[in-house]
């Protein structure tokens, strides 16, 4: 059965066992910091499968890891911000995916990575815009989170910096990102159907990858430990940053 079961997914056997061992590691990365699943799964993963590819797998993964975290990570949010960074991420999407399914593999390739790099290096940073914590500025930042989403499945990233703008308390400001990421991914299925992104072929690989993945949500919250927590994110940031760089370095050769 399982050699039946490649073909199906368009991968090979290597290719398999690779993306699911990527998909537990994201999936660890995302129960310690609340996001960049999509962003470690891209760095690590962008070099098996092109981005128009890889990103509506990364839906499924997003969507099956949100729901696992809702129970510890609803309570709390700013959810009036949460749907208006969602509202501004539908159009934003719109306009990243006609892109990405638009240009060149290779480049598509190196923009995402190096988009990735640069709102790691922001967050590393700890860059804060003033203007994000406005009306404007949260619509203006989900439009650009839909449009990162589109380009590189790292929305996510783009809310965190909106987060640390509004420089919330922790629990709040991951609280915020997790109901973000559930409801932007109910809203974005129906972008993807309608660009084609979302195939059977791409499904299949989403449910394949599910179960590593969220085995690395659940093992990465109950390894979770509150007197380490101002070391999570710039730890998985650095790590994120130099993934990147390398798969950028290797895609340009």
């Amino acid at each position: 059965m399982g050699a039946d079961l490649w073909p199906l997914l368009s991968l090979t056997l290597s290719e398999a066992i690779a993306l699911a061992a990527i998909c537990f590691v994201a999936g660890l990365v995302r129960g310690f910091t609340g996001f960049a699943l999509s962003a470690f799964g891209l760095a690590l993963a962008v070099l098996i499968l092109p981005p128009v590819e890889l990103i509506p797998v990364m839906w499924w993964l997003e969507m099956a890891a949100s729901v696992v975290m809702l129970r510890h990570g609803w309570g709390g949010a700013d959810m009036k911000a949460a749907v208006t960074l969602v509202v501004g991420s539908i159009f934003g999407l719109i306009i990243g995916l006609s892109l990405t399914t638009s240009i060149d593999v290779g480049l598509s390739q190196q923009i995402a990575l190096c988009l990735l790099i640069a709102l790691a290096l922001l967050q590393l940073a700890k860059v804060r815009i003033p203007n994000l914590t406005t009306q404007t500025g949260t619509v203006s930042t989900g439009v650009v989170a839909g449009i990162a989403t589109g380009l590189a499945g790292v929305g996510g990233m783009v809310v965190a910096l909106y987060v640390l703008a509004r420089n919330d308390d922790p629990a709040k400001m991951r609280a915020t990102l997790v109901a973000f990421l559930f409801i932007s991914s109910t809203t974005s299925l129906l972008t993807h159907l309608w660009f084609g992104t979302m195939n059977t072929t791409s499904t299949l690989r989403g449910f394949a990858f599910i179960l590593p993945c969220v085995l690395g949500v659940l093992l990465g919250q109950r390894l979770f430990t509150p007197r380490f927590q101002p070391y999570y994110r710039p730890a998985c940031l650095t790590l994120l940053i130099g993934l990147g760089a390398a798969s950028l370095m290797r895609s340009a050769i």
